[in-house]
């Protein structure tokens, strides 16, 4: 279950507008690879070492395989890939690398992660 809090702000896209209250996530602290690698370990038969282990490899064959330029599907987790932008030119002899704006990276999740979202509960805290 998500926990949910209020907000008073401003329309950001109407600075002119009045202040309304709207819900956002409450943030409940956050997990590591330190601590998934425990709970991994916990589920298995692996050591917490060698779950961190594993999840550091993987971290690091994510980031070689974008700068790559590969797409990388991590089953029911979703889909990373890079994506860039950059100045348009008139001619295709104009366009240079240096024509590039900026980089980012994207993640598509998942259909089963995408479903997990429609059927979250929520529940507001209590005002303080």
């Amino acid at each position: 279950m998500l926990k949910v809090k209020t907000v008073k702000r401003k329309d950001p896209r109407d600075q002119a507008s009045i202040e309304k209250f709207y819900l956002t996530s409450a943030r409940q602290g956050s997990t590591d690879l330190k601590l998934l690698a425990e709970r991994i370990a916990y589920q298995s038969t692996l050591t917490p070492g060698d779950c961190f282990n594993v999840l550091s490899a993987l971290e690091k064959n994510i980031i070689d395989e974008l700068n790559e330029g590969r797409t990388v599907h991590l089953g029911e987790l979703g889909t990373f890939r890079v994506s860039i932008s950059s100045e348009g030119k008139l001619t295709n002899e104009e366009l240079t690398v240096n024509a590039i704006k900026k980089a980012k990276i994207l993640f598509r999740p998942s259909v089963g992660l995408r479903k997990m979202l429609k059927y979250m509960r929520f529940q507001k805290e209590k005002a303080a």
